[in-house]
C-alpha cells in the first residue's frame, strides 16, 4: 500500500476517535475516490502515491467548483462546507506554486522545447506538465503558457 493511502487511512481512524465529522467526512470521501480509480478500468491495480495526489487535486477542484456554486446560488452554508473539505484536502496535497514559480516553469520549458507562437501550446504542456504535477491547476499552468507564447 501507498504510504500517502496509508497516511488516509490513519487519518480517517483518528477523526473517527476524535469524532471529526469534516475530516472524517472528507477523508472517507476521498479514499472512496481512490478505491473507485483503483477498480476502474479492465484491471484493479494499487495506486502509487503520485496517483493518489492526482486523485486528491481532482476532488480538491471540485470542492473549489462547489463552493463557487453553491456560493452563486446563494447557498452560503452549503459553499462554507464545501471549502472547509477543500482545507481538509489541502493537508494531502504538495504545496502550490507560486505564480513567479510557475512563470519560471513555463519559461525554462519554452527555452527548452524551442516552442514559438500559440500552435506549440501542446508541445510546451507536454514538458511542463510533468514538472508541475499537482502543484498547480491545469487551466492556471494552460493560461501561463499561452500569456508567454502569445508575447513571442
Amino acid at each position: 500500500m501507498s504510504a500517502l493511502k496509508e497516511k488516509l487511512e490513519t487519518d480517517l481512524s483518528t477523526a473517527m476517535k476524535a469524532r471529526d465529522e469534516l475530516r472524517l467526512r472528507t477523508l472517507r470521501m476521498v479514499l472512496t475516490a481512490v478505491k473507485n480509480e483503483e477498480v476502474s478500468g479492465k484491471q484493479s491495480r494499487e495506486l502509487s502515491d503520485e496517483d493518489i495526489v492526482k486523485v486528491l487535486a481532482r476532488e480538491a477542484k471540485k470542492r473549489r467548483e462547489a463552493a463557487t456554486a453553491f456560493e452563486e446560488a446563494g447557498r452560503t452554508e452549503q459553499a462554507r462546507a464545501e471549502r472547509d473539505e477543500g482545507v481538509v484536502l489541502d493537508d494531502y496535497l504538495p504545496a502550490q506554486l507560486g505564480d513567479e514559480e510557475l512563470v519560471a516553469l513555463v519559461t525554462a520549458a519554452i527555452a527548452e522545447t524551442g516552442a514559438e507562437g500559440p500552435r506549440a501550446m501542446g508541445q510546451v504542456m507536454k514538458v511542463v506538465n510533468p514538472k508541475v504535477a499537482g502543484r498547480a491547476e491545469g487551466g492556471r499552468v494552460a493560461a501561463e503558457v499561452k500569456r508567454q507564447l502569445a508575447g513571442k
